[in-house]
């Protein structure tokens, strides 16, 4: 027979309502009663019947993630924090690709599924503020990543523009003069791509360095195919670069592998740098040079927005979070000695 609530109750020695109140995610709950709790609940293997919770309380214990690419290791790694932070607040993370396709994405946000999920998490692509004022799906909803202009939602973003200055003065500091960069998307006017080359353009001005548009390589996709090949036609220049700023770690995995296959040494005749700090770049030959958003305080931010919009007014004004980033200096741009 399952365990009841009342069994969970009596072997950690504590009231129903504190089981529930663990069960619930609810905040206030000592943190020694509620690793009493926890340890009772998977103890006897509990598990709450959503089905009754909805119908008692309107709450499913379940959430929802949306990401582009749940291939690229940025996503996977972000995805990894939601699903262990979550469990703080007693949720279930469900976890969705959109490949980034505005159909998707809409179908996400408009609520095809919210008579399952208590909340919602966005990593959109192709969405802009228009479909979120289209929205008519009252489901509590936190958008991660580059803030849709006067979109009334809840958003945690980071620096992009500021990441980027990081790694292009890091690379200026070593003295390089001819830096490069892959990841522009000029068919595209907001996102990561434009704040990352901005950054870009602001450190090189700083550094009083010229602004070469040769140098900027756009591409497709942020994925290693695509730096591999934006590494080929730098090399190919009359006067190639002597750093690149990648503007991810993919595309920098990518552009390292050419490198090396045309003879260059890296970071000797060019240094690499990434953004992302994707686990893979601990591991690479040489070691990768990142921006390192911070991926958990990413999720926490989230879950919190979501956790406070959880039986809020619709009309609560949205909230703005932006989460940390810091340089991880390793192979790829250690000066030499």
């Amino acid at each position: 027979m399952a365990a009841s609530i009342k069994d969970v109750a009596a072997r950690a020695g504590v009231s129903v309502k504190t089981v529930s109140n663990v069960v619930n995610g609810y905040q206030f709950v000592a943190a020694g009663t509620r690793e009493k709790v926890q340890r009772a609940l998977d103890e006897l293997g509990y598990r709450p019947n959503l089905s009754a919770r909805r119908l008692r309380g309107g709450r499913t214990g379940l959430i929802a993630l949306a990401v582009p690419e749940i291939r690229v290791p940025y996503f996977a790694e972000l995805a990894a924090q939601f699903v262990q932070l979550a469990k703080e607040y007693g949720w279930t993370v469900l976890i969705d690709e959109t490949q980034g396709a505005l159909d998707n994405e809409r179908e996400v946000v408009e609520g095809i599924k919210s008579h399952l999920i208590d909340g919602l998490i966005v990593s959109p692509l192709a969405l802009t503020a228009k479909h979120i004022e289209a929205r008519r799906d009252r489901t509590p909803l936190v958008l991660l990543g580059e803030r849709l202009t006067h979109a009334p939602v809840d958003h945690v973003s980071i620096d992009n523009v500021a990441g980027a200055q990081a790694a292009v003065a890091h690379l200026a500091d070593l003295g390089r003069t001819r830096i490069a960069a892959i990841g522009s998307q000029p068919h595209i006017s907001g996102g990561t791509a434009a704040l990352r080359l901005k950054g870009y353009r602001q450190a090189l001005r700083r550094a009083r360095l010229a602004y070469d548009p040769a140098l900027v390589m756009p591409v497709t996709r942020f994925h290693r195919a695509d730096g591999a090949r934006a590494m080929q036609a730098l090399l190919d220049l009359e006067q190639p670069p002597d750093a690149v700023f990648c503007f991810n770690d993919l595309m920098a995995l990518g552009a390292i592998r050419t490198l090396l296959a045309r003879g260059c040494r890296v970071p000797q005749d060019v240094a690499v740098i990434g953004f992302d700090d994707i686990e893979e770049g601990q591991f690479s030959t040489p070691t990768l040079s990142t921006v390192a958003p911070d991926k958990e305080q990413i999720a926490r931010l989230a879950l919190r927005l979501v956790h406070q919009r959880i039986g809020a007014r619709d009309d609560a004004q949205p909230q703005e979070e932006t989460a940390d980033f810091r340089l991880v200096v390793r192979e790829s741009t250690a000066p030499a000695g």
